[in-house]
């Protein structure tokens, strides 16, 4: 018998956790327990993606809410402590890079329980980004780390994780969108907004880095003004960066854009599938559009999945109108000319779920 629970945070987990809690239900012997940290303050969209990803009710949800780092990271470990003593579980498993990853595992570590890290080993290398933090620690703690991509294991080794402790196992986000596709595409979101055999560009941006500057967001929304007047724009919007348009006083550069509110992972899907390409800032909207085969354009310095890059369909640009309306003219010409050919990486083929419990359970 192999006791695991498992610890979700924010919306990015919840697509991890689900292949993991489905292929451990299907294995005699193991033993499941789901806590949510509730560290997402959307209550109704969590609900929503539980949802659309078919999981169960938590077992446990602490109701941590939104604070600061600090407070939300230390409100996490004192609602978690007394949880993780009652359950007493063989493994605790986290997920990614949000503040519940770092603050459960360091409780798990500390209490002596075994800690396992899906998504170990992804770096940015950049310091000034609150998941980059996370990850270094959590892979730090972690007795074993379960990589998405052979440069995860490359990172881990450079830091002196032992061998013993790396397990490659795939992508598992891969398998939530594979395994959904289909429904998502059934859904028919893109005919909704009129768009349905149209070209349309769909973006995200909500990184503080991209928002929270009042010169860096008026570039942005400038480009995707510029790219609507060609083509349909559709922009989920993050609460963040709704707040900050309104604040800076920048609408005037997105009434030619169509916002959305923040969308379920059906809808999102739905949209992305269909788009000429994407404009994010997005870590996982970088794994989807690769597997989808839908051009990417990742508003950021760096990435801490350049595999996205060198075997997919992303991109790095700046934050800036003139370098973004380059790329997207560089991506509409090389779909054009039929170049535009992306592959997908090793291990992102929908069964990253199974290899995880079969590590966990000692197979």
């Amino acid at each position: 018998m192999t006791s695991l629970l498992h610890v979700v945070g924010a919306r990015p987990n919840f697509m991890k956790v689900a292949p993991v809690l489905r292929a451990g239900r299907a294995r005699p012997g193991v033993v499941q327990y789901l806590v949510h940290t509730g560290q997402h303050y959307d209550a109704a969209m969590s609900d929503r993606f539980f949802q659309d990803l078919g999981l169960p009710e938590p077992d446990v949800n602490l109701n941590v809410g939104s604070a600061s780092h600090a407070v939300q990271t230390a409100k996490i470990m004192m609602e978690f402590e007394p949880v993780l003593d009652r359950l007493q579980p063989d493994w605790m498993v986290v997920y990614g890079d949000v503040n519940s990853t770092v603050a459960t595992a360091l409780v798990a570590s500390k209490k002596g329980i075994k800690v396992a890290h899906v998504e170990a080993g992804l770096r940015s290398r950049d310091r000034s980004m609150p998941e980059e933090i996370n990850r270094l620690l959590t892979d730090q703690l972690a007795d074993v780390l379960l990589t998405p991509s052979r440069d995860g294991d490359a990172n881990l080794r450079a830091e002196g994780i032992p061998e013993a402790r790396i397990v490659f196992v795939g992508n598992v986000m891969v398998d939530t969108l594979l395994s959904l596709r289909a429904t998502a595409q059934a859904l028919g979101t893109p005919a909704k907004h009129g768009l349905a055999g149209k070209p349309y560009a769909f973006c995200t941006f909500h990184r503080p880095s991209n928002v929270d500057h009042a010169a860096t967001l008026q570039e942005i929304l400038g480009a995707l003004d510029d790219l609507a007047g060609r083509m349909p724009v559709i922009f989920a919007i993050h609460p963040r960066t709704r707040a900050r348009i309104g604040e800076f006083g920048l609408q005037h550069l997105a009434q030619r854009v169509t916002l959305l509110d923040p969308l379920s992972y059906l809808d999102t899907v739905s949209l992305v599938d269909q788009a000429t390409l994407v404009l994010t800032d997005s870590g996982g909207l970088q794994e989807e559009t690769t597997v989808l085969g839908v051009p990417c354009l990742t508003a950021r310095p760096n990435t801490e999945r350049p595999v996205t890059i060198t075997e997919g369909t992303n991109r790095l640009i700046p934050s800036e109108r003139a370098g973004i309306l380059a790329a997207v003219e560089q991506v509409l010409a090389q779909r054009a000319s039929g170049h535009f050919k992306p592959g997908r990486p090793e291990g992102w083929d929908g069964r990253a779920g199974e290899r995880i419990i079969a590590a966990l359970a000692g197979d």
